[in-house]
């Protein structure tokens, strides 16, 4: 691992890794305007310890090297149901109010120079009010459906009917998730910043990129294996 130098500017930190920027949020450390001001200086300025600010960096840094893909094959419907929750619904309850901030920003500063920002924001908005719900009903109707079809002997009553029902819904909105993650990508030229662009800008883009990333693995998990077993064992 590299030594992390505390000398070194804030936007540069970000600049080499944009997912730092998660770190400076959290702490109300300014990388975009404020950028040019060595670590060190600011947490000087805001009365913050600089070494654990550069831990909470390697610790960012580890995180995201070590992102790895789970065998979700192996895994019961009802274990495969809880890591959705556990780990792509709170990952997006965390990161649809911080890209709300970003995409909003940068559209309103930068949409003068790149009109595409604005459909951008729009597609963000539109894929937010989709997904809030979207989880809702999946925790609230179908995963206990999964669970209680999983765990009985005989099909268990369902004020749906067969599972197939909220399976089919669940799978048209994923296909509505899908055209507002492309209308992302398209208006942002795959998440690659204009040289012109601010560290916002940059950490906006390297979010939504990440966003697209946990979004793919997200509906696979449900479009072709949860979903394909539950109906399966129904």
């Amino acid at each position: 691992m590299l030594t992390l130098d505390p000398n070194q500017s804030v936007g540069e930190f970000v600049r080499q890794n944009p997912s730092r920027a998660r770190v400076f949020e959290r702490l109300s450390i300014d990388y975009c305007c404020g950028g040019k001001l060595p670590l060190a200086r600011v947490c000087e300025k805001r009365g913050i310890d600089a070494d654990n600010v550069l831990q909470q960096i390697e610790a960012c840094d580890a995180a995201a090297a070590s992102d790895t893909l789970v065998d979700v094959d192996a895994m019961t419907l009802t274990e495969l149901a809880d890591h959705i929750e556990t780990t792509h619904h709170a990952y997006l309850r965390e990161e649809l109010p911080r890209l709300d901030f970003l995409t909003e920003k940068v559209s309103r500063v930068h949409g003068d120079k790149d009109a595409r920002l604005h459909q951008m924001r729009q597609a963000f908005v539109a894929l937010r009010a989709e997904l809030e719900p979207h989880m809702l009903k999946e925790e609230r109707v179908l995963f206990p459906m999964v669970r209680q079809l999983e765990a009985s002997a005989e099909r268990p009553e369902s004020h749906c009917g067969s599972i197939a029902n909220p399976i089919r819904q669940m799978e048209h909105e994923h296909d509505q998730s899908g055209d507002a993650l492309a209308i992302l990508s398209e208006s942002t030229d795959g998440y690659t910043p204009p040289e012109w662009a601010c560290n916002t800008y940059r950490a906006m883009l390297d979010s939504l990129a990440r966003l697209e990333a946990d979004m793919h693995q997200h509906i696979h998990k449900e479009n072709n294996v949860l979903f394909v077993k539950a109906i399966e064992l129904e």
